[in-house]
């Protein structure tokens, strides 16, 4: 039996519906959007005594639910099916008397101006809306037409449709543009989703007096876990926004019938705001064998350790969930814009969205445990924000690291999930205290004390890598001596200061494109200057240039640690013109003989990085590498003169001899600034 149209166009012939109704019998017929789906929907639309007409009914049991169910009676059910017209009114008509079914074309309809309070229409604009031919828009337009011309002032045209963007994007700018009010509901969903992905929508337009001039535009959606409506600057906005479900329905429906070959990402987003509260990663570990307890956990990062490599790289995340044990384990990152009620409210709030996201062969009433580090959602205190005309949007934050160590670091909001600087905390009252305050949603001012900065301690791996390097340098008995350095990029200031305090002799300029950043670091990092410690606030290219024309080989040391403000780059520090040969002949130029370059290479552009590498080996004719482990940094130092090569057994006695001298008694030393094994992975370019 052959229901299909044989071309769209039939969709709106009656004698194709005819023939349709015939083959199919007495069967009801759903396109989609069962009666118990709609219904809560519906009820806050239709009331008791409105006048309602269903156009296009076909023989679904709609009208015959909502009448059954005293949603309302007063309905007038229209078809262009003779067919599907005799069926009805043969199966309704002595049990529904004030329910009526009559053969009429709703592109002509015989009923006066403003008759009805609701027209309801269930899949009919979508069978019709089937392409966006010059014919097909003519007659949607008069659909439009006749549906305003028979409703009230104040009814409301209630369309049932699956959003195909085409669709919903003719509706939501016709109506908008008559000055109708406009909202989106999701349809829940309780029926087979197996046999049916795609959301079902209902869109209801509000009619009301069409206002000379540029009204403006009242356009919502109203998703299916929540009441309150959210109102769209724009029609594209709220057609990206069905869009985005969409696609989550289609995503779900995926991952729950395979497992992810790759890790999906998604964000979860605030109802009110819109912005994003959650990002979720599913990972799945096809080496974890499936049992009754392990099919599926959720793990909860605490707040402010998301950008760590276990938590923020694939990598990190894929051994995360292996070490856990659980065939799929979905991540979950907080937002610092967001205010969380602890690990019982975040596990209230994403339990039912989680299971969406379920792995295949989940049993049935599985509890699915949540997990954390240390039970908790950790603390993260957002102590200033500001916005820079160079760095664009940023926050100095305060979080908890693993064990009972605070840090303080620097975010830049265009690149959130980087730490661009960061230090470690000595007198972290503020946080201790944050628990107690946890419902008073004040921000800090950015007046308060900000807390001892542990100004001994270097936080960033490569940081260590960089100071490692000034091993490098002449006589390692006579370190460390008096030294000129320079840094070019300040961020928080940890590496300049550090350089500064341990290596006593040291004359350290800094150059510092902006402003802002020497505000932070001096009033959040305890970044200070002095004698030997002079900060130039000026384009790094602009100052190492003015030096090579004035005062070239003058610095034993030349450090770039300086992020790249374009992110369509594949290398994100340090901007791209810092590694152009001229530029580097210039940085050669204003070193000593013996002296050695230090570049933090950021490069995900494989193709990029050879090419920094091999300008980088054509100007500096000593070149040696140190990867940073569990990140993408790469330390290169590079030294004008190729007669200072050492092997690996040299470098490591000059690292020893430099951190002897740097350790004295009563300086604090980390352990883990073993200058030995930061070079040990060191390799000759």
């Amino acid at each position: 039996m052959e229901l299909l149209p044989r071309s769209p166009g039939e969709f709106g012939s009656a004698r194709y519906w005819d023939r349709f109704f015939r083959q199919r019998g007495q069967r009801p017929f759903e396109w989609y959007g069962a009666f118990p789906e709609l219904c809560p929907v519906l009820h806050k639309y239709v009331r008791p005594r409105d006048k309602v007409l269903v156009v296009g009914c076909g023989n679904s049991e709609l009208s015959e639910r909502m009448y059954d169910v005293g949603m309302c009676e007063d309905i007038v059910n229209i078809d262009i099916s003779d067919a599907v017209i005799r069926q009805m009114q043969e199966r309704s008509g002595s049990t529904r008397p004030k329910m009526s079914y009559l053969l009429m074309d709703m592109l002509q309809m015989d009923f006066p101006d403003a008759h009805f309070q609701v027209v309801l229409d269930k899949g009919t604009l979508d069978a019709l809306l089937t392409d966006e031919e010059e014919a097909t828009i003519a007659k949607v337009d008069q659909m439009f037409a006749e549906i305003s011309r028979v409703l009230q002032v104040g009814g409301r045209y209630l369309c049932v449709s699956l959003a195909q963007a085409h669709v919903l994007k003719k509706a939501v700018e016709y109506f908008s543009q008559e000055g109708w009010v406009v909202r989106i509901h999701q349809v829940a969903s309780s029926g087979d989703k197996q046999q049916f992905v795609l959301p079902v929508f209902l869109y209801v337009m509000t009619k009301f007096r069409k206002i000379p001039g540029s009204a403006p535009q009242i356009l919502e959606i109203c998703l299916e876990e929540q009441d309150k409506p959210i109102r769209m600057e724009s029609a594209e906005r709220l057609v990206a926004a069905v869009k985005d479900r969409q696609h989550y329905a289609l995503l779900c429906s995926q991952i729950s019938k395979t497992p992810c070959r790759e890790q999906v990402s998604l964000d979860l987003c605030d109802k009110e705001s819109g912005k994003p509260r959650y990002t979720l990663h599913v990972v799945d570990s096809p080496s974890v064998k499936p049992s009754r307890d392990n099919h599926f956990a959720i793990f909860i990062i605490p707040q402010g350790r998301e950008t760590e490599w276990l938590f923020g790289t694939e990598e990190g995340r894929r051994q995360l969930a292996a070490s856990a044990g659980f065939g799929r384990l979905l991540t979950v990152a907080l937002h610092r814009e967001q205010h969380y009620e602890g690990m019982a409210g975040i596990q209230a709030e994403l339990s039912g969205k989680v299971m969406e996201l379920a792995p295949p062969g989940l049993p049935a009433r599985q509890q699915v445990p949540f997990l954390s580090v240390g039970g908790d959602i950790g603390v993260r205190m957002v102590q200033h924000c500001g916005t820079s005309p160079l760095s664009g949007e940023y926050v100095v934050e305060d979080v908890k690291g693993d064990g009972s160590c605070y840090f303080r670091r620097l975010i830049f909001l265009r690149n959130r999930n980087v730490v661009q600087s960061e230090a470690r905390l000595l007198a972290p009252t503020s946080l201790q205290g944050q628990k107690k305050r946890r419902k008073d949603k004040k921000k800090p001012s950015p007046t308060e004390p900000p807390g001892a900065i542990d100004k001994s301690y270097l936080c960033c791996e490569h940081h260590k890598a960089m100071v490692a390097g000034l091993c490098l340098l002449g006589d390692p008995d006579a370190l460390p001596g008096e030294l000129a350095v320079l840094v070019v990029g300040l961020g928080g200031g940890s590496l300049p200061l550090f350089v500064h305090d341990y290596f006593s002799q040291a004359r350290v300029a800094v150059v510092e494109i902006d402003p802002s950043m020497l505000e932070v670091a001096t009033y959040w990092f305890g970044f200070s200057q002095g004698d030997r410690m002079q900060v130039h606030i000026s384009d790094g290219l602009d100052y190492v240039a003015k030096l090579a024309a004035e005062a070239p080989a003058q610095y034993d040391a030349v450090m770039f640690d300086v992020d790249s403000k374009d992110l369509t780059v594949g290398m994100s520090c340090p901007p791209s013109a810092f590694v152009e040969k001229p530029f580097l002949q210039k940085v050669k130029s204003i070193l000593k003989p013996e002296g050695v370059f230090v570049l933090n290479l950021v490069c995900r552009d494989a193709r990029l990085k050879e090419s920094v590498l091999a300008t980088l080996r054509d100007v500096f004719p000593l070149l040696y590498a140190r990867r940073i482990e569990g990140e993408v940094n790469e330390i290169l130092f590079c030294q004008p003169s190729p007669e200072g090569q050492r092997d690996s057994a040299e470098l490591g006695a000059r690292a020893r001899a430099l951190e002897g001298a740097l350790r004295q008694p009563g300086r604090p030393w980390d352990s883990s600034y073993a200058l030995a094994d930061m070079l040990q992975a060191v390799h000759i370019l």
